[in-house]
């Protein structure tokens, strides 16, 4: 019998990672994402996270095009500060 698989999200990997986030967002390949909420604020993708403390160092961030929704061309990754997990 086969186990069902879990589905990713923000708030899974937020918990599982001990990141501690107020507000997670998900995407596999760390280059779209809706806007964070809440902060402490985390964007996550399959490798690690970047976390903004609050909403002014997330709004300063040059790396994310803010607008109706984050664009972050050279994903998450390409962030200083960004936390590798896996």
């Amino acid at each position: 019998m086969r186990l069902p698989l879990r589905r990713i999200t923000g708030e899974l990997l937020n918990r599982e990672w001990k990141v501690n986030a107020r507000h997670a967002l998900y995407r596999q390949d760390g280059r779209w994402y809706h806007q964070l909420e809440q902060f402490p604020g985390a964007l996550f993708d399959d490798r690690g996270y970047i976390l903004f403390r609050t909403r002014d160092e997330y709004l300063r961030c040059r790396y994310l095009a803010i607008g109706d929704e984050v664009n972050v061309r050279r994903g998450i990754s390409a962030i200083p500060g960004y936390v590798r997990v896996r």
